[in-house]
């Protein structure tokens, strides 16, 4: 079975993510020009982002990883960040960026945000590719923000349902009969 079969309709095309991914980029280039900022990828989904981003910025940038969560085995968050991998770089005294690739609830965000201020972050930035505005219960939002969407189930473009469709080179909305099964 073809993975575009599960996928009720594309939301947002390869070329439209490109180009909202490069104005991102000319963005954060002229915030930070002149100094050297920490992009922290939280894994697994904005892997794909993180890598066109900052190929598209004409800053030198380090990069690192982290794989963090605040629900454990439960459907809603504790706000408490459980960290299953850790950045390596030390953030001290640095300009940290953020990159996520949807904020939902922001939960897990605001938490990781306060986490790397804690560990004495000179600022903490989001960027994050999509934004659940409505589903927002913590008191945190993106810097750089993609594209605004609704409360829809979306794939692609490292977006994963069940470790699927993360290779999709679009966004698009998952057919309900696929996660409802």
């Amino acid at each position: 079975m073809y993975i575009e079969n599960d996928v009720e309709r594309v939301l947002l095309t390869e070329r439209q993510i490109k180009e909202r991914v490069d104005d991102i980029a000319r963005r954060i280039s002229e915030q930070y020009k002149g100094s050297y900022p920490l992009f922290i990828a939280v894994l697994k989904g904005s892997f794909v982002f993180c890598s066109d981003l900052l190929r598209a910025l004409d800053i030198p940038v380090q990069a690192d990883f982290m794989s963090v969560s605040s629900y454990g085995e439960s459907s809603v968050s504790s706000g408490r960040v459980k960290i299953m991998k850790d950045s390596d770089a030390d953030v001290k005294g640095r300009d940290v960026v953020i990159v996520e690739d949807i904020i939902d609830t922001g939960n897990t965000l605001y938490a990781l945000k306060n986490l790397l201020l804690q560990r004495g972050a000179n600022s903490v930035k989001i960027c994050a590719l999509l934004d659940k505005v409505s589903r927002r219960t913590a008191d945190i939002s993106a810097d750089y923000a993609g594209f605004e969407i609704e409360d829809e189930f979306v794939v692609g473009y490292g977006l994963d349902y069940a470790e699927r469709y993360r290779n999709l080179p679009y966004i698009g909305v998952l057919k309900r009969s696929v996660y409802e099964k």
